[in-house]
């Protein structure tokens, strides 16, 4: 390796990706998911020396395991049940499920994860922390790049600080950070320097900064429904709420609304789930529309939303998040996941990379999302036949109303 490794410790990820795996492992094992990589901006060429260094990142990481320390950790979040714990004491990311290629006359890197979902589904956020510092450290100059960070780290603080921002948030930025240390100073410093950020995704700098580890489920998880025989298509989000009810017993109770559009969530969303979930989160289409719509619904079953998290988590920035919480913060609670605009800020801009599950044991799956051109699926045909089935359930259950 040319770098110094990005990935020291198997706690670097996402906590919701512990969330979700935790119910594949008590409910899902026989399920096999295929996972793709894409970069969304135009442009972005990756060279031999990334793709290599790419590559021997990966290695590193298959080398790591837990450390018993980093398993008493995990076992100190309420949730996290001890059988799981002493799953993870045995598992470890198995390099042969993890296959790259470079298009040397393009530039187009290719990462293709495929494997048991409870094991390949890991490497997401990994992959993704490695592949963005390696393309920001060996395609810029990298001091330059943390001055501008710092410059715009400080302004955010006094804005704070000032009283320009007065919202509560968590640091979500791991899988697109400029690298692992800017990240580390991001998270040490706003919660150290603000009374505004309660946390983080990351579950390594929430243990190393006492500071609590925040997140629920992912798209992925509604989708890993879809390559289920039994469950159809248009009613994946009720058989995802209910396993993950019946898992954490009300406990960790924020719901994604979006996987396959909000209209169709809120189907699902009945009486009883409204109850037994805290709240929802918000990751596509526009904000100020679905809280509306959010907090209609919960009218509309006699619950005060007052009582219930509307969490945003879209692409926001501080400025987008303070227009957000004005609007809302009298008729809900209100509260917000930001990602690259913490951890990602700089003279230069952010890759939107993703790796996105698109097939369970060799059927094609795939997100809708409330925003068009979000889709991600490998298969036409078969997108297509979800949007119809959604369209199906909700005009249908339009007419019966």
């Amino acid at each position: 390796m040319k770098l110094e490794p990005i990935i020291i410790s198997l706690l670097d990820t996402d906590l919701y990706k512990f969330n979700m795996d935790q119910v594949i492992f008590h409910k899902h094992t026989d399920l096999c998911g295929e996972y793709y990589f894409k970069c969304r901006n135009e442009g972005v060429v990756f060279t031999r020396e990334m793709f290599d260094e790419i590559n021997s990142q990966i290695d590193h990481l298959c080398s790591l395991r837990f450390t018993k320390n980093e398993l008493d950790y995990l076992r100190s979040i309420r949730f996290i049940k001890n059988d799981y714990v002493e799953f993870l004491r045995l598992w470890h990311p198995i390099r042969e499920y993890v296959k790259t290629e470079l298009d040397e006359k393009t530039g187009e890197l290719s990462v293709i994860v495929s494997g048991p979902l409870f094991s390949a589904m890991q490497f997401e956020i990994y992959l993704l922390e490695i592949i963005n510092e390696v393309y920001f450290r060996l395609n810029y100059d990298y001091q330059v790049l943390l001055r501008s960070a710092e410059e715009r780290l400080d302004r955010k603080i006094r804005d704070f600080n000032n009283g320009t921002y007065t919202f509560k948030f968590a640091e979500f930025g791991c899988r697109r950070r400029l690298s692992r240390k800017w990240e580390d100073v991001v998270v040490k410093r706003l919660a150290a320097e603000t009374k505004n950020c309660v946390g983080t995704s990351n579950v390594y700098f929430a243990m190393k900064h006492n500071l609590t580890p925040i997140g629920t489920y992912a798209h992925e998880f509604v989708q890993m429904y879809q390559g289920i025989d039994s469950i159809p298509l248009a009613y994946t989000n009720h058989y995802a709420m209910r396993d993950w009810y019946n898992e954490y017993d009300g406990d960790n109770g924020t719901a994604l609304t979006d996987t396959i559009t909000t209209d169709l969530f809120l189907l699902d969303f009945n009486r009883s789930m409204v109850n037994n979930y805290s709240g929802v989160r918000h990751d596509s289409g526009d904000p100020f529309e679905w809280g509306e719509k959010i907090i209609r619904h919960y009218e509309k079953y006699g619950v005060d939303p007052k009582t219930k998290l509307l969490l945003f988590s879209d692409s926001l920035d501080f400025d987008r998040a303070q227009a957000l919480y004005d609007h809302f913060k009298d008729r809900a609670k209100v509260s917000f996941g930001i990602g690259t605009f913490c951890s990602n800020d700089t003279c230069e801009n952010a890759l939107n990379i993703v790796i996105k599950l698109q097939y369970i044991n060799g059927r094609p799956v795939a997100k809708l999302s409330d925003t068009q051109g979000k889709e991600m699926c490998r298969n036409e045909e078969y997108l297509e036949y979800l949007r119809r089935s959604v369209a199906f359930r909700i005009d249908r259950e339009s007419i019966n109303k």
